[in-house]
């Protein structure tokens, strides 16, 4: 294991910081985080479960606001909570046990869909709609794959959530980005802690990017709520386009240099 400066503890709080604002409105923080916590030289495994833990706590602090201002019911997301802690806790099993790196190759491409049919349907997410999915057979679906997926991979995950949300349970925007909090809370709590069981995450550079993880998903959740439905859709596009555009270099690009 590198030895880890005080300047690189300053680079990571700043990516905490940045992605803990960019989670709390969009989901996608991980593209940022990631990349940080390799750059100074710690190993995939080691930084997939050192963000989980710093993701933890801007997830738990959007989550939170986002209830306190009655933009998310948590009595509601009962089912959703449980079925994604069970997808969350064998997708992160998994992982530690094989490489996520097939995974790299169709995810860039879902999300590239996505993010054609927003460009492509303006007034998605802009109204609340009638579900065309019973509740329980959503949390049963959704909470269950992309648990799983964030377990196992992650990138990308707030997206999904948000996108299903809209699609399949009506929501706007702006509600569906406060519901897709406590799922992201839930699969990274889970993570966590089976990665502490698998002895794979550093505490002190986890806990130090929590300090900015705790300033930014403030700060982006604040927005979420005071900006309204046409920010949310901004910004979630910029992201979802931000997301892909490393996931494609990372997959098919960096391999050929």
């Amino acid at each position: 294991m590198p030895e880890i400066t005080i300047t690189d503890y300053i680079i990571l709080a700043f990516a905490g910081l940045l992605a803990g604002f960019v989670d709390s409105i969009a989901g996608g923080g991980g593209i940022i985080t990631v990349p940080a916590l390799m750059a100074v030289g710690i190993p995939p495994h080691f930084a997939l479960g050192t963000n989980k833990l710093q993701a933890s706590f801007g997830s738990f602090t959007a989550s939170a606001h986002y209830i306190r201002k009655n933009l998310a019911n948590l009595r509601d997301c009962i089912a959703g909570v449980l079925f994604t802690a069970i997808g969350a806790a064998l997708g992160t099993w998994t992982v530690q046990q094989i490489s996520p790196a097939f995974l790299q190759a169709a995810i860039p491409l879902m999300l590239v869909a996505i993010f054609l049919y927003l460009i492509f349907s303006p007034d998605f997410g802009t109204l609340d709609k009638h579900p065309v999915m019973h509740t329980q057979a959503f949390y049963f679906t959704a909470g269950l794959a992309l648990g799983f997926y964030d377990g196992f991979f992650g990138p990308g995950v707030g997206s999904f959530w948000t996108f299903v949300f809209v699609l399949l349970m009506g929501m706007n925007l702006r509600t569906a980005t406060a519901h897709t909090k406590i799922m992201n809370f839930t699969s990274n709590i889970i993570s966590l802690v089976v990665f502490i069981a698998g002895g794979h995450v550093l505490f002190t550079a986890g806990l130090i990017m929590a300090i900015g993880q705790l300033i930014g998903a403030t700060a982006g959740s604040h927005l979420v709520i005071t900006r309204g439905v046409k920010f949310v859709r901004i910004f979630f596009l910029t992201v979802v386009a931000l997301t892909i555009i490393k996931l494609i270099y990372d997959t098919y690009l960096a391999p050929a240099l």
